[in-house]
């Protein structure tokens, strides 16, 4: 019996989703589509400043692959080995087990992980944002700095426990202080309640944005930053542009001037650096990212493509450059992969990949954002509208289930428990940490 063409897709991120998708509904049955992840879910990245503000649960934001991506065959597992020669790729499942699976054709979409500096103290005290584990052990930190200060009797635990200073002031580290400072506000609010005298008064909240970067959001307009400037500042965010995290401590941060910030929380949102297994294929890589011609495709091994983050993808709209690592480029990446793959197995015709600046948009929590949808740019409640159907849009499911969370936000107050899912020691920064150490089911 001869088996079916098999293409196997790695990663089921922003790009990895796409192209399984593009890849089975363009062949229909015609080869079979192997999407291997260690999870049974896509997250939606974008969304998780939001689930660690407790606005959105932490489902809404994991999108069932079995359920949408029918046809795909799901092996879970994390890839390991890539042999190119043999066309197979080894993996260990959940439980530690190995496994191969051979290919036809092969995606890498293998995404990022934390991109850690040399500074002291920061993969064994930061907390990273990278994935739903993180969000939620972040979300429940938070509320527990906020109760135990709330019962301290030393004024300079309290302010130190109401202190969360975030690293990098990009799209994460903006949003997740925007939406940390409503967060803590509310919480502060509810423990400072006069009715329970037993309650010792709470210190305000004190959040730190610090980036070396001269603005935040420097990779985007300058509007944009400015906007979101604005917005966390009136707020009472402290941003310090041009400084950097000299050391970190169990008591606080010493940053690179010399101040020393009390605090138990330091969330590390610097930016992201290819998935390490880029750099053990023995390919070709330019800054960290695995060489691609503009139809993805790996020079000297026309039967693999790679597209997202772990691809250095040629930005043929500004020659010389890469495209930027972002979801927006790795989903259209993803279709173009999807697409091209496809016509290697006879449907269709392969193309470059070109892409065209819809724009960007960030949350800033409550009504605010600050948005720019196809160059025209938006601030206030009118930013905060084209944000969130932008995301509506962009998910490929639980769209009413999302929409209902901000619904049930705007008209309840937000339930500020301790969920205790998720330990300390089961997110570590050091996404290269031993499989042990490693969240059930974190891939990076």
């Amino acid at each position: 019996m001869v088996s079916r063409t098999r293409v196997l897709v790695v990663g089921a991120g922003f790009a990895g989703y796409q192209a399984a998708r593009t890849v089975n509904r363009r062949l229909r049955g015609r080869a079979e589509t192997v999407l291997l992840n260690p999870t049974d879910y896509f997250l939606y990245l974008p969304l998780l400043p939001q689930v660690a503000a407790g606005i959105l649960e932490p489902r809404r934001v994991t999108v069932s692959l079995p359920a949408t991506l029918p046809g795909v065959r799901l092996v879970l597992g994390e890839a390991g080995r890539v042999d190119l020669e043999r066309g197979r790729v080894h993996y260990r499942d959940p439980e530690g087990r190995p496994g191969e699976l051979g290919y036809d054709r092969l995606v890498l979409a293998v995404g990022s992980v934390n991109k850690l500096l040399p500074v002291p103290g920061v993969v064994e005290y930061a907390h990273g944002f990278r994935g739903l584990p993180e969000a939620l052990y972040l979300r429940d930190h938070i509320t527990r700095q906020i109760e135990l200060a709330a019962t301290s009797a030393d004024a300079g635990e309290r302010a130190a426990r109401c202190t969360f200073v975030v690293v990098g002031a990009g799209y994460t580290g903006t949003e997740v202080a925007a939406q940390g400072s409503l967060f803590t506000d509310a919480l502060v609010r509810h423990h400072a309640d006069r009715r329970h005298p037993d309650r010792r008064h709470t210190s305000p909240p004190r959040w730190l944005l610090v980036d070396i970067a001269p603005r935040v959001l420097p990779e985007l307009d300058r509007r944009l930053s400015t906007t979101a400037d604005r917005v966390l500042r009136g707020r009472g965010v402290e941003i310090r542009p041009g400084t950097s995290v000299a050391e970190a401590t169990p008591d606080g941060v010493r940053l690179d001037d010399g101040e020393f910030v009390p605090t138990r929380t330091l969330v590390w949102c610097v930016g992201v650096r290819p998935d390490p297994l880029v750099g053990e294929l023995g390919l070709p890589v330019r800054g960290g990212r695995l060489t691609v011609d503009p139809r993805l495709r790996v020079p000297g091994h026309e039967e693999v493509f790679a597209c997202g983050d772990a691809a250095a993808v040629p930005d043929l709209t500004h020659p010389g450059r890469l495209t930027a690592m972002t979801a927006q480029h790795a989903t259209r990446q993803g279709r173009t992969a999807g697409n091209n793959v496809a016509a290697t197995l006879g449907v269709g015709e392969q193309h470059d990949y070109r892409h065209h600046d819809l724009g960007f948009a960030v949350d800033l929590g409550g009504t605010s954002a600050a948005a720019n949808p196809v160059g025209v740019p938006l601030s206030g409640p009118l930013a905060g509208a084209v944000t969130r159907g932008y995301h509506l849009a962009a998910l490929p499911g639980n769209r009413i289930r999302v929409a209902a969370d901000w619904l049930l936000d705007a008209l309840l107050p937000r339930q500020a428990v301790q969920l205790g899912l998720v330990r300390s020691g089961a997110v570590p920064l050091d996404m290269e940490a031993p499989e042990p150490a490693r969240a059930p089911g974190q891939r990076k």
